[in-house]
């Protein structure tokens, strides 16, 4: 699926120069020429990549990124700027950045870094689920490894965002599960086609979502996976 990405730059001529690169390479690529209008069309489009300007109108590149990480969005982030010094390098390095260039640029270069970004980005992804354990909580178990559900020892088929959402409940572990948070994750997943293979049932449909609304941990019994994470 093609990956997306988010400039955030306040020169029209040089975001809109990159766009159009990065769109030959097969991006989906939008623009915010202000750290505010970046902030809104990150939580609405949840882009795979986000190529951020430090000195911006309003609200500049560092509060855009600590904005972000203190919210829990692990979008990578490549810091594209005229900054040079090594005092900005490290301060966006410590507030999250992924990557960071400065202006001038060489054009093949950063868009070596953004493939390179990516493919990081899925690499983490993937090791992450083959290494985690199973969740279990009462007759419910979820097996990362292998994206399989079980309830009393039975596989359950998901749609893909409701497997997404019930493993990040799990991964929740006892902390309250914010609605936006959760959903973060679960639409990052999504435009991504990590699960394309998985198949709905009608089993999973027009259930009661139960206790969906609580994190994982509870102490109620969850009776079925699906009536968990139905009806999103």
């Amino acid at each position: 699926m093609t990956s997306r990405i988010l400039i955030v730059e306040d020169n029209d001529d040089l975001a809109r120069g990159l766009a159009n690169n990065l769109e030959i390479e097969g991006f989906a690529v939008e623009i915010a020429h202000d750290g505010t209008r970046g902030l809104e069309r990150l939580r609405a489009s949840r882009p795979d990549l986000l190529i951020l300007d430090l000195m911006l109108p309003g609200m500049d590149g560092y509060r855009v990124l600590s904005t972000l990480r203190d919210n829990g969005d692990d979008v990578p982030v490549l810091i594209l700027t005229a900054r040079t010094e090594e005092k900005d390098k490290v301060r966006g390095f410590r507030e999250g950045a992924d990557d960071y260039v400065t202006k001038p640029f060489g054009l093949l270069e950063l868009i070596g870094r953004v493939h390179a970004l990516l493919r990081r980005a899925k690499t983490a992804r993937d090791r992450i689920e083959r290494t985690e354990p199973p969740f279990k909580f009462g007759n419910v178990e979820v097996v990362p490894g292998t994206h399989d559900v079980f309830v009393d020892g039975t596989p359950v088929n998901l749609r893909p965002k409701e497997y997404d959402l019930l493993l990040a409940l799990f991964r929740r572990r006892g902390s309250v599960a914010g609605r936006r948070s959760v959903g973060l994750r679960c639409r990052r997943r999504e435009q991504n086609g990590r699960h394309s293979h998985w198949r709905a049932t009608e089993k999973a449909r027009g259930r009661s979502s139960g206790a969906a609304a609580h994190s994982y941990g509870s102490k109620k019994r969850i009776p079925t996976s699906a009536r968990l994470i139905s009806r999103l």
